[in-house]
């Protein structure tokens, strides 16, 4: 069984290895990687040795799969020179090598998916393999992004000179691919392990904090599902407002959280009124950033937190309502005011609607400046009518 398990790893691999030979590759500046070098000898050919190990021909050849198809879902620069073709023909050899897996180890298949709690049937055929991997995977995966992680023991050093430097991102795309395509039963009892690397990561350099946002926000909201109270979000949250608070005027970093952290945010829901107090002073900060682009991210985060909480039992209307009248006059020298003006009309809408009188309170400081008279005039009559129509319409899509 072992041999024409091999001879089909070698038929599925070769068409691969072919287009991954014939396609050009650089290295993204800076990067001392090349990712094409660590794929190829994961292609088993008939010119490698014989590998007595079919189980371990299996796991390089899946991982070689993954990281080829996971261009399909990354904007990563080490996996942009990866053709559409080769992406669909590694993710098409995948699917096949599991279907055949299926039917050679059927039964130790079955076996590894009952061990995990699973009910055989209602995990995919193309997805068992993926299943009966973790056990070998993800060990790997987690030491990889550990070793990306800051010493924090070390406080003689410089906290932001992290092993990251020195590390590939390998792991974290990998996983980020893996969230994005399996579901928090498949994982099974790997979960914490995962989540465990998750959160020793944060605290990461800047070189690839977006990428540390991004797994962790994409594992965390898809293991803890419809558990919002998880200590894993308090842990996770906490970790990353920490990591933001050292340096909270570093645009790339608060850049990429606000970029990826919406998910993270819906999960939790009204567990957010438990984080106001390290979240506003943030974001009130951001708001009259340099750049439009953290400006506008702001306002779309705000207005998320708005719908999900409404804000319950803070102080923090009437600072909100004073550094949004003076972000509406600062956008009149943004390139992108239009914008800024119509989401902060949009969120005072909102806090109309959920402070009521609080917000009136607020508002009355502001309502005679004529700098803000056609805010004031879109807040009132037929203006704010039509703003709340939009936002119905928006909130029911």
């Amino acid at each position: 069984m072992s041999n024409s398990f091999t001879d089909l790893l070698i038929q599925l691999s070769e068409p691969i290895a072919e287009s991954l030979a014939k396609t050009n590759y650089d290295s993204p500046e800076g990067s001392q990687i090349s990712v094409k070098a660590l794929i190829e000898p994961l292609l088993p050919h008939k010119a490698s040795p014989p590998n007595p190990n079919v189980d371990a021909s299996i796991k390089d050849f899946a991982l070689a799969c993954a990281l080829l198809s996971s261009s399909h879902s990354s904007t990563h620069d080490l996996l942009s020179w990866i053709p559409e073709n080769l992406s669909t023909s590694a993710n098409s050899a995948f699917r096949e090598l599991s279907k055949a897996y299926c039917v050679a180890f059927g039964e130790r298949n079955a076996k590894r998916i009952a061990e995990l709690g699973l009910d055989c049937g209602s995990v995919p055929e193309e997805q068992r393999l993926v299943v009966e991997l973790m056990p070998e995977v993800m060990p790997l995966l987690k030491e990889r992004i550990e070793e990306s992680s800051i010493d924090k023991s070390d406080e003689g050093g410089d906290e932001v000179s992290a092993a990251s430097a020195r590390v590939p991102v390998q792991g974290m795309i990998s996983f980020i691919h893996l969230a994005k395509n399996v579901n928090a039963v498949e994982l099974g009892s790997y979960g914490d392990v995962i989540l465990d690397a998750c959160c020793q990561n944060i605290a990461s350099s800047d070189e690839i904090w977006h990428h540390v946002v991004e797994m962790s926000t994409l594992l965390v909201t898809c293991i803890q599902s419809g558990n919002p109270r998880s200590p894993w979000f308090e842990r996770m949250l906490n970790e990353m407002l920490s990591h933001l608070e050292r340096q909270p005027r570093d645009k790339e970093r608060r850049v990429a959280w606000l970029k990826y952290i919406e998910p993270l945010l819906s999960a939790v829901g009204l567990v957010l009124l438990a984080h106001f107090r390290r979240i506003f002073p943030l974001i009130l900060k951001w708001m009259h950033a340099d750049d439009d682009e953290t400006v506008l991210l702001v306002l779309e985060r705000i207005q998320t937190i708005l719908k999900l909480t409404w804000i319950r039992n803070t102080p923090y209307v009437g600072r909100l309502v004073d550094e949004l009248t003076i972000l509406y006059k600062e956008a009149a020298m943004k390139r992108a005011r239009e914008e800024v003006r119509m989401h902060i009309l949009q969120i005072l809408i909102l806090l109309q609607q959920c402070k009521g009188m609080q917000f009136e309170a607020a508002w009355g400081k502001h309502k005679d400046d004529p700098n803000l008279a056609n805010l004031g005039s879109s807040l009132s009559g037929r203006g704010a009518a039509t703003v709340k129509t939009v936002l119905f319409i928006t909130a029911h899509l």
